[in-house]
């Protein structure tokens, strides 16, 4: 394949691409999924193929097939500039990067594709059988999912990059019913690794406590309403690194002028209690990526820094048209899909609280656990998440638990009320996609944050 990927990038360029790209990727995954003690889904997929793109000016060319002989590619390659040349955009030429040649393992024990199907569902059939703790707990699920990637990339600054990207994840959700009302709980395990990730969990410790809080819940009281002081969980400060400022940070936004953080850098946007960064170098966490899907090396960024706001994410095309270095953000979700400026892992950084110094200098408030969903606007800057639960506090203390409710505010408005950040780091993982569509593996986080929000009452 390296020599097919070689002449098409020869071809491109012998074709008028100022810059080119050539990238062969397969993907397999495995999917499980049990509930009440049957199997309802079990999915191997396999998809492979080439992608090619070429630019011209400020347009882009892509063509992708999943035919991979010799003729389809250099059929596909030139279809790529001449789908560029369509463009006659004017813009900045990519910055040259330098060259290299790596080839990058993934970082694992117990490689997914070696693991039988069985040993699979074993695993799976234990995170769901343990949910079933008492008989007020009347759904049980159980999802496993795992997905190598292997890529191999070459182009026109001389760049030769084979890597591997392997994750695993595991969900657990208990529903539990008790006089016409239904509660919820849900766990989740994932990272970058191998199989060795559900192995080394204690998927019965995890399933149990699914069942168990799902019960609890059903004692759970009404929240409150109001404007009111809230520690978020390490999920939910998540939420808002991720849906509000990481999108909103994303610079393919930015240079379309649909982001609320267009003129934002050297502002202030937040307390100084708050650093927010992406970074898909963290080992073992979900949306970590060696390299991105144009090669370059994924990396630390900077984005808001004791509340001064620093920069944005970039790929190889807005660094061109902002005059600064990418950061490797550059991702896809597949070979047959468009690159964009995506995020890897985002959260903030950790600070000097603990949580029990945040809640005993509470009078009145509220802890959020655990998010359901969340909806971001980047151009307003707009916030707003569904928790799963929380706690009343009041006097300093952790007092009633509390069923669902909503958190809504501005973004830049809750951060620079943020006036205490926890000492520990937490991140979860999940997909994240641009809008509807183009989903890529990604974590978020960070520690319990003290802020103040709206509280709506469930």
């Amino acid at each position: 394949m390296e020599d097919i990927l070689s002449e098409t990038v020869d071809r491109m360029l012998k074709e008028g691409a100022e810059f080119c790209d050539a990238r062969f990727q397969t993907v397999h995954s495995c999917q499980i999924r049990i509930v009440d003690g049957g199997i309802r889904a079990l999915n191997e997929e396999r998809i492979g193929g080439l992608c090619f793109r070429a630019r011209i000016g400020g347009s882009w060319g892509y063509a992708s097939t999943v035919a991979l002989d010799r003729p389809s590619a250099i059929t596909s390659c030139i279809d790529a500039v001449r789908n560029a040349k369509l463009g006659r955009l004017a813009g900045p030429k990519i910055t040259e990067m330098p060259s290299f040649e790596r080839k990058i393992r993934a970082d694992l024990k117990v490689h997914p594709v070696d693991v039988p199907i069985d040993e699979k569902i074993k695993v799976v059939r234990e995170l769901e059988s343990s949910q079933r703790v008492e008989k007020r707990v009347v759904n049980t699920n159980a999802n496993y999912k795992d997905e190598v990637r292997t890529n191999l990339l070459m182009n026109s600054f001389g760049v030769q990059v084979k890597w591997e990207e392997v994750r695993v994840r595991l969900i657990a959700y208990s529903i539990a019913s008790e006089g016409g009302r239904q509660e919820v709980y849900y766990e989740s395990v994932d990272g970058t690794g191998g199989f060795e990730i559900a192995r080394d969990s204690d998927l019965e410790a995890i399933g149990r406590k699914c069942g168990e809080e799902a019960v609890r819940m059903l004692g759970a009281k009404k929240p409150p309403s109001g404007y009111l002081i809230c520690i978020s969980d390490p999920q939910i400060t998540g939420l808002l690194a991720h849906e509000v400022i990481g999108h909103a940070a994303e610079a393919d936004e930015i240079v379309k002028k649909r982001s609320f953080l267009t003129k934002a850098v050297g502002e202030r946007v937040a307390s100084e209690a708050v650093t927010l960064v992406d970074d898909g170098t963290i080992r073992g966490a979900y949306g970590s990526i060696p390299v991105d899907d144009e090669g370059v090396p994924s990396s630390r960024t900077l984005i808001i820094d004791k509340g001064i706001y620093q920069g944005y994410m970039h790929n190889l095309e807005t660094a061109a048209q902002m005059g600064v270095k990418p950061t490797g953000n550059g991702r896809a979700q597949d070979f047959s899909r468009r690159i964009w400026v995506r995020m890897t892992n985002t959260y903030i950084e950790s600070g000097d609280w603990t949580l029990e110094e945040m809640i005993e200098d509470i009078d009145y408030g509220v802890l959020a656990e655990k998010m359901i969903s969340g909806m971001e606007d980047p151009v307003g800057g707009g916030f707003e998440a569904k928790t799963l639960r929380g706690y009343l506090i009041e006097k300093g203390e952790i007092r009633d638990l509390l069923r669902s409710f909503t958190l809504t505010g501005n973004a830049l408005q809750i951060l620079k009320t943020t006036d205490a950040v926890g000492k520990k780091v937490q991140l979860d993982g999940g997909t994240c996609g641009k809008g509807t569509e183009d989903f890529v593996p990604v974590s978020s986080g960070g520690p319990y944050c003290r802020s103040r929000l709206i509280v709506g009452g469930g």
